[in-house]
């Protein structure tokens, strides 16, 4: 099983998936007239509260949340890792697919307050499930993705994350860690204790539903972003000789036709757009649709509006996050002759520039990376549940937040290649509906956007 799914993998995260998903990100942008170019505005809507508006949570909540999901360890060690395999040019196209992604973000949130539905105690649920069945008339396309969703939740935001949070923490033990035997098989006790407590931490936010897991990710997401920009800048401080060098080494290897190895012409290009978007794409989940699922619930006067603040998760996210994140690492491998990149997987190269930071680089790494993972399972859970709740209706949701608290008591302390692959096959399928209804429907999403842009602006 792990060889077939492996092997469906290598055709749909293909360069054919990363392009299509790419080019989707530019006809979203040519459909909303770039509307990348109210950033500014929506950062300050994404901060402030509605006037005439309907819904659950504060636009800001749903911002908190949505980044709580998709701020992760691939903001660390996923823009080393793009890095070290396709170069210094990788951090331009992870940006510049951020830049673009963000009009897409916004489709997906408009499209998602514009076909929500409101239950009888007065709720709002929505997200691609419902634009497929209400925009699309297909309820059979609204049921595949609601569990295509619902089982990547389980493993990529739950088990996963879990997991990372164990190997971290291990890894901060250099060694120091003990085995028990529980039923005939040998476990760790690092694994047992973390994934117990994660557990239990977990329980006592998300069984709080929408209301307790927005409160907490709006609570220590501004933070924890706050707090891990900080140690990036503090870092290209200490680099601020090769800072300028830095730039022009990203900008120089992004269009680079051949690598300094020889090969084909055009091979170190392709390299470079490829891991870069693809870090991107996973980064900021424009695409998927997952995010749109929260912005369902906002407190929004018109669908535009809400767009908007949603396409800030992206800025945010990728625009801005993983653009530092780049300039650390490339920095320091310019600044430590040491470092041979195609040699050098991209969590180390992470590791080597926390390391400049005296004293407390490991440990403000090691906690970065916790607390980023802590925040995708929070973030991630609204939306399984979600899912489940359109599948099974309220019993499913309340059944769906019991398995989720196992999958992150249980995944620290089991073997994870299986369940890497299963995720990133339902990642994929997962984008294929979402965009078939984002094409589709991006005449309206034109339309709307024309219809309310002005009105928002005014706000």
């Amino acid at each position: 099983m792990a060889s077939i799914i492996q092997t469906l993998n290598g055709y749909l995260w293909g360069f054919p998936m990363i392009a299509f998903l790419f080019l989707t990100h530019i006809l979203m942008s040519v459909k909303t007239g770039f509307v990348q170019r109210k950033i500014i505005k929506a950062v300050k809507l994404s901060v402030k509260a509605p006037n005439c508006a309907k819904g659950d949570i504060s636009p800001f909540r749903t911002l908190a949340t949505s980044l709580a999901s998709t701020l992760g360890t691939g903001n660390i060690v996923g823009v080393g890792t793009a890095v070290a395999l396709g170069g210094a040019g990788a951090v331009f196209w992870c940006w510049l697919t951020g830049v673009l992604g963000m009009a897409t973000q916004y489709a997906e949130s408009l499209l998602a307050v514009m076909y929500r539905v409101k239950s009888e105690k007065g709720s709002y649920s929505g997200g691609p499930m419902y634009v497929l069945e209400r925009g699309l008339k297909s309820r059979a396309l609204g049921v595949v993705y609601a569990f295509l969703a619902g089982v990547s939740g389980l493993l990529t935001g739950a088990a996963i994350q879990s997991n990372a949070i164990t190997e971290i923490i291990k890894e901060s033990m250099h060694g120091v860690d003990r085995s028990v035997f529980v039923f005939q098989k040998e476990v760790s006790i690092t694994g047992l204790v973390t994934g117990f407590v994660m557990a239990l931490l977990t329980a006592l936010v998300v069984f709080g539903g929408l209301g307790a897991i927005s409160r907490v990710c709006s609570f220590f997401v501004p933070f924890m972003a706050l707090g891990y920009t900080i140690c990036c800048v503090l870092i290209l401080f200490i680099n601020r000789e090769f800072l300028y060098d830095a730039v022009k080494e990203i900008l120089h290897s992004a269009f680079t036709l051949r690598s300094a190895s020889g090969g084909v012409a055009g091979g170190a290009l392709l390299l470079s757009c490829r891991y870069g978007v693809a870090r991107g794409l996973f980064s900021n989940e424009a695409g998927l649709g997952t995010s749109s699922v929260v912005s369902a619930s906002a407190l929004t006067p018109n669908p535009v509006y809400q767009g908007l603040v949603a396409m800030t998760a992206t800025f945010w996210d990728t625009v801005v996050m993983c653009l530092i994140t780049g300039l650390v690492v490339v920095s320091t491998m310019l600044s430590d002759n040491s470092i041979n990149v195609s040699q050098t997987e991209g969590g180390v190269l992470c590791y080597k520039a926390f390391s400049l930071i005296p004293v407390a680089g490991e440990g403000l790494l090691v906690g970065s990376m916790v607390i980023f993972a802590f925040s995708t399972i929070l973030g991630w859970c609204y939306t399984g549940e979600k899912c489940a709740g359109y599948l099974l209706g309220e019993k499913g949701c309340k059944a769906y937040r019991v398995f989720w608290v196992l999958a992150v008591l249980i995944a620290p302390v089991i073997k994870f290649d299986l369940v890497w692959s299963m995720a990133d096959l339902c990642n994929a399928l997962l984008a294929i509906p979402n965009v078939y209804a984002l094409i589709a429907l991006s005449d309206k999403v034109k339309k709307q956007t024309a219809l309310y842009i002005s009105d928002v602006e005014r706000t």
